[in-house]
């Protein structure tokens, strides 16, 4: 199948990137390759290209759209590695990173692998493909109370309970192996009246799916060694699509440039903050209105970016 991907701020992450010709630059979410080829275009021959990504499906395909340049290197590892990852390339520091979060179009579209509420297939959802945790796992093998606390919290469900306690009266008798299945059981816990709001079943699997890959949890981590990892003036541009994962960034981003947390009575600093950087974008650059026509995954995409001193 083609990976199809359309790049979500695509013009905004180039500009904020602010790539230098021989600089060395790291995607690590390369996915379809649908920035970095914008990137690529911008380096010369001097500069470098590290593209990511835990899907070898999407580096075989990303390294077919980049075939025309030279200086890209693929790593098939997960972007929360960051520091040992350049650490293993001999590279100290880089002059920016782009992390496009969330789930990519090929992976949705793709039906073996179980991401969609769209199409019947195997409970699947994961990333990386070689890794032992799947949503088939999760589905029928977690408690009731932490499937409900994981479809509210990562799915921000409101019916997470009626749903959690559904899917665990359903796996009593029979195992829920299809994402027809607990499609299913999404439909029959859902209030027909909130159906107006879009498909029942998308909040609990975006939830499920955050779960199977750890999306969230790693981040606040992720966001602060990238930061670490950057060269003088580099800049670290992160592209969310769920409100944990904005949080995440948005307080990694806070720390990094360091807001003094002690108490205000104190007479003086004892929390050792330590300054980093700064946040370009004290607000999220958000998609114009015509993206959101053209491509309906950049709704609530945004984009937050730090500068390193």
């Amino acid at each position: 199948m083609e990976f199809k991907h359309i790049p979500v701020l695509l013009n905004e992450c180039i500009e904020n990137l602010q790539i230098k010709p021989n600089g060395v630059y790291v995607d690590g979410t390369l996915g379809g390759a649908g920035h970095s080829y914008y990137i690529a275009k911008k380096l010369s021959t001097n500069g470098k290209l590290i593209g990511v990504d835990r899907d070898e499906d999407a580096l075989k395909a990303a390294s077919q759209k980049l075939k025309g340049f030279k200086n890209v290197q693929y790593v098939n590892d997960n972007h929360d590695n960051i520091k040992n990852i350049l650490l293993s390339l001999g590279i100290d520091k880089v002059d920016g990173i782009l992390l496009d979060l969330g789930v990519s179009s090929y992976q949705l579209d793709e039906k073996e692998r179980g991401f969609s509420y769209m199409q019947d297939a195997k409970l699947d959802m994961r990333m990386d493909k070689t890794q032992e945790l799947t949503a088939e796992y999760v589905v029928n093998n977690y408690k009731e109370e932490d499937l409900a606390r994981i479809i509210y919290e990562y799915g921000e469900e409101k019916f997470s309970r009626k749903i959690a306690k559904n899917i665990c009266e359903y796996r009593k008798n029979e195992i829920i192996d299809t994402t027809g299945k607990l499609v299913n059981i999404i439909e029959k816990s859902v209030p027909q009246f909130n159906k107006n709001t879009g498909h029942p079943a998308k909040r609990t699997f975006q939830a499920i799916r955050i779960e199977v890959n750890n999306e969230i949890e790693p981040l606040y981590n992720t966001v602060m060694d990238s930061i670490d990892c950057l060269k003088s003036g580099g800049r670290l541009c992160v592209i969310t699509f769920h409100s944990l994962e904005d949080r995440a960034v948005k307080r990694a981003f806070i720390n990094a440039e360091g807001v003094c947390t002690c108490p205000k009575d104190l007479p003086y600093c004892v929390c050792g903050k330590q300054e980093k950087g700064k946040t370009v974008t004290k607000k999220p650059i958000l998609p114009t209105k015509e993206e959101m026509k053209i491509n309906s995954r950049s709704k609530s995409a945004k984009l937050r970016v730090f500068q390193k001193i």
